[in-house]
């Protein structure tokens, strides 16, 4: 027996000091004993030890893709020998499925793993189990794995040490004779501007020979054909680079051996950011953007992006504001215009667009990832329309586009988010309008001919709706040619043909080149919207028609996307978006919400971008014309700052502005307020990653923070994926005194950013990434944590299953709180009884009661004597018999009771003495 709190014993010591200094609460009956001594057990809390005879086995099995044959080859025989070597009855066999995820498979009467195999969370399994184990009944785990774990086991290993269980392992693999890895590529997580740097790279292999290595960042080759000789089967090679721009780079690390068992850990990515103070990232379609020359003359740290099809996410990093100066939709990536969101609303960064006819509306930014961000609408209003439009839409319906994607919980073909592209087209163009749609595979097939929009603009929208996916590849040239067959009959002055085809299966361009010299020669232009990539296989082709039909080009991987595309290109064509002429402005007062400081703005503009200001934004200045569209507005978007300025800043049509003596002052103002307040001192941010676990660290020492922290803790988000999509918030966990702390699980290939929010203020972090190869990496560290962490549990490398049932030294504690609970009460209320019914029991006394006691009874003897002694004479007379009060225990004298008088017993002296107590007592008072 052994007690949980034997603390509560020194209460036996004030018990017997009270049964002595106070007699009359007769703590010595012997029921009141009992009940001091269970109540004093009770709060001891006793329990009782006894060994189990019983055992439950978890069986863990790695279902990665590193060990899958195997484990799928040798489970059927490893089950029956646990079988038939378990004990008893009372034993039990239970197996978890486990790779990427952990999947509970019972007793293992099922073999099929339908989770996903990319990665080998051994931690995850073995929490998982401990949550699932019987704490009542002895456990042991056994993991049949390789031991290469794409995580640490820190966790798992102090739990599994709480909880007193075990954790035996078998290994599971196939000893490779011809296999070559990249085992680790090293470089720092963060260093300054133009900072040199070492980059590091661990190549393993089962024999000595030279490794041709090459290496990429963000995609482009720094080093080719780089030869790493293996000693003892390792090789290490070390680059030094240096890279002169701010933000976050990629790096990948990939090796070509002749012959390799194991292809997949070939590879190795890692990135880098490249820190330099804050910077404002411009991105232009001028080559000398006065924009740049002014803010770099203020002191300002500019990146300027001309070719901003090579825009990459990680360019955000370490910036605090981006302004987009007169470049079209088309031209910018659709991840990084999708990421501007999380930049903006999340990390706190700044957002400006600024006027241009390839911008706004005109650039195609209607309905695209930034427009929520603008505090202008681009919205399509017949007023603002062109002349009549004349419009063709050419759709792939090839075999490709009955394949199915996930759409908001259910899933669509990509023939039907066509079909609703070409609907919303529809839908956007005006009654004065005509539209024909052609859907074709191998051959042209009329879904609408050339008709006027007019009123019937529900029934062609239906009608666009019904086209179906029948096979076959996109004969190109073949629709192109029934579209403008059909379209160069109109009469209208803006002839435009969409092409929607498969990047990756656009076949027959036939003489495509001769086709389009004739539209453009009409009046017509060819915009394509190409499902797929520019690295696609007929990716060339689209954008050859693009460029030669005076149109604009569309890539998208995101078959989601396709609708908001139409829309994009329908609102570019169908509406005057820019005003070409002067006009004069106006401002409204609201300039002190960006700037103090007053400003007398340009009288007129050389043209302007139409739009409407939105509900919640602000308007500084306006155009004095008809429309009265906004010409500067903003707000706030979540954490972050945006701003439209519709009128030119470089370029055509921007001659007043920049001829605007307060067009510097303009400027750097309005990049001050974009990028923000700084950060204020004493908070620090750490991320780091290890194996599949990102580790966040957020540090604090002033005060000021403290404070504020107690007020409104700080909050972190995340956001998965290199584009867009919907952030989540995780929570803290608070270490330390100044230090909060958070670990996520990353699966292999996944990319997070993210951004620490205390206040008003954001510390954004990222992109962070895990390698491609993770599951293949084969770290012989992870093998040695597994052997360490199963020595620390009691646990061992298991080769013979039948010793897999070993009893851990497990012992049952059963409280006995309850029964001493109840023997206390029971005990109490028999006490109650007996004092109630005046039943008499033996009172236990110490010998030095006893003493007193008869000290007392002695002394009440000799005072009775006296007072008989003290009677007077009966007078003359014969002399009366003399009669001896009873208990005087003199020889030969009577032992009658004298009549009148009461008999002397030892009961009656008790009462005597309480009787006595009780006047003394009284006489005190």
């Amino acid at each position: 027996m052994s007690f949980e709190t034997p603390e509560w014993f020194f209460l036996l010591g004030t018990f017997l000091f009270a049964g002595w200094f106070w007699p009359h609460l007769q703590l010595w009956r012997p029921l009141r004993i009992i009940t001091l001594l269970a109540l004093t057990l009770l709060l001891a809390d006793p329990r009782i030890e006894k060994t189990e005879d019983r055992l439950d086995l978890w069986v863990l099995l790695d279902r990665s893709e590193s060990t899958e044959d195997l484990v799928d080859t040798g489970l059927p025989e490893w089950r029956e020998l646990l079988l038939k070597s378990k004990p008893s009855r009372k034993d039990q066999l239970l197996f978890v499925d486990y790779a990427s995820e952990v999947l509970e498979q019972g007793r293992g009467d099922s073999a099929v793993f339908t989770g996903n195999r990319k990665l080998t969370r051994t931690n995850l399994a073995i929490q998982n189990v401990l949550a699932l184990a019987n704490a009542e009944r002895p456990t042991r785990v056994l993991a049949f794995t390789d031991g290469y774990a794409t995580e640490p086991l820190v966790e798992a290993a102090a739990k599994l040490k709480a909880r007193g269980i075990p954790l035996d392992f078998r290994l599971v693999r196939e000893e490779a004779t011809d296999d070559f890895s990249i085992a680790r590529i090293h470089t720092p997580v963060r260093t300054q501007l133009n900072e040199p740097f070492v980059l590091g790279i661990t190549v393993r292999g089962f024999k000595d020979v030279d490794v041709p290595l090459h290496i990429l960042r963000d995609g482009h080759p720094i080093a080719e054909n780089v030869k790493v000789s293996l000693q003892n089967g390792t090789g290490k090679v070390e680059f030094t680079d240096r890279i002169p721009a701010v933000g976050s780079y990629r790096y990948t690390a990939r090796i070509t051996p002749p012959d390799d068992a194991h292809p997949g850990n070939n590879t190795a990515e890692r990135w880098i950011e490249v820190t330099g103070g804050p910077r404002v990232l411009l991105v232009t379609k001028y080559t000398d953007d006065p924009v740049a020359q002014i803010l770099r003359q203020q002191g300002f740290t500019v990146e300027v992006v001309t070719n901003s099809l090579e825009l990459q996410i990680g360019q955000l990093s370490g910036t605090r504001a981006i302004i987009i100066n007169n470049v079209p939709a088309f031209e910018m990536p659709g991840d990084f215009l999708a990421a501007l969101n999380f930049f903006v609303l999340e990390q706190g960064g700044g957002f400006l667009m600024a006027g241009g006819n390839q911008s706004f509306g005109s650039g195609g930014y209607f309905d695209s990832a930034i427009d929520p961000l603008l505090p202008v609408s681009m919205e399509l209003k017949t007023e603002h329309r062109k002349l009549a439009v004349a419009m063709a839409i050419v759709m792939d319906r090839s075999g490709s586009m009955g394949a199915s994607v996930g759409v908001g919980g259910k899933q669509v073909t990509k023939m039907q988010l066509a079909n609703t592209g070409a609907a919303k087209a529809i839908e956007l163009l005006g009654a004065q309008d005509k539209i024909a749609i052609y859907a074709v595979d191998s051959e042209p097939h009329t879904v609408i001919r050339l008709s006027d929009v007019g009123n019937k603009k529900n029934q062609l929208m239906n009608a666009a709706r019904k086209v179906r996916s029948t096979g076959g590849g996109i004969f190109v040239y073949r629709g192109l040619k029934a579209a403008w067959d059909d379209l160069k009959r109109a009469d209208l002055g803006t002839r435009h043909i969409i092409l929607f085809s498969d990047a990756a299966d656009s076949e027959q361009p036939g003489n495509y080149r001769q086709l389009l010299s004739e539209i453009t020669k009409n009046s017509g232009s060819v915009s394509v919207i190409g499902l797929g990539t520019r690295s696609d296989p007929d990716a060339g082709l689209l954008e050859d028609i693009a460029k030669l039909g005076n149109g604009r080009i569309f890539f998208t991987n995101k078959p989601m996307e396709i609708p908001k595309l139409f829309a994009q290109e329908t609102v570019t064509v169908a509406r005057s978006a820019f005003i070409k002429d002067p006009v004069s402005t106006r401002s409204t007062g609201h300039w002190s919400e960006i700037s103090p400081k007053p400003f007398e703005f340009l009288a007129e503009v050389d043209g302007y971008n139409l739009s409407y200001a939105r509900e919640s934004a602000t308007t500084s200045l306006v155009a004095q014309d008809e429309y009265l569209g906004p010409l500067i507005a903003h707000w706030r978007r979540g954490i972050g700052r945006c701003m439209a300025i519709s009128f030119p800043l470089g370029g055509e049509y921007s001659e007043k502005a920049r001829s605007w003596e307060s067009y510097g002052d303009f400027v750097q103002t309005i990049a001050r307020w974009l990028m923000g307040f700084e950060t204020p001192p004493g908070l620090g941010l750490r991320h780091r990653l290890e194996g599949t676990r990102l580790s966040i660290d957020l540090f604090y020492e002033t005060e000021e923070w403290t404070q504020r922290f107690a007020q409104s803790p700080p909050r972190i988000k995340l956001l998965e994926g290199e584009g867009g999509g919907a952030s989540y918030e995780i929570a803290w966990k608070r270490v330390a005194p100044g230090h909060f702390s958070v670990t996520r699980e990353m699966g292999e290939g996944q990319v997070i950013r993210g951004a620490v929010q205390a206040g008003s203020h954001a510390l954004p972090f990222g992109p962070v990434v895990v390698g491609s190869s993770a599951e293949w990496s084969f770290d012989p560290e992870r093998l040695a944590e597994l052997r360490e962490v199963s020595r620390l549990s009691g646990g061992r490398e298991l080769i013979d299953l039948s010793q897999a049932w070993i009893r851990p030294p497990a012992i049952h504690s059963s409280n006995l709180r309850i029964p001493l609970l109840l023997l206390a009460l029971f005990v109490m209320l028999l006490d109650a009884l007996i004092t109630r019914m005046g039943w008499r029991v033996p009172i236990l006394v110490p010998a030095g009661a006893n003493v007193r006691r008869k000290r007392r009874r002695a002394k009440a003897r000799a005072r009775r004597q006296k007072k008989v002694e003290s009677l007077p004479s009966p007078g003359p007379g014969p002399e009366p018999e003399k009669e001896i009060p009873q208990g005087l225990d003199e020889p030969g004298l009577p032992t009658q009771p004298t009549p009148g008088r009461r008999p002397i017993t030892a009961a009656s002296e008790d009462q005597d003495l309480r009787s006595s107590r009780f006047d003394r007592a009284k006489r005190r008072k």
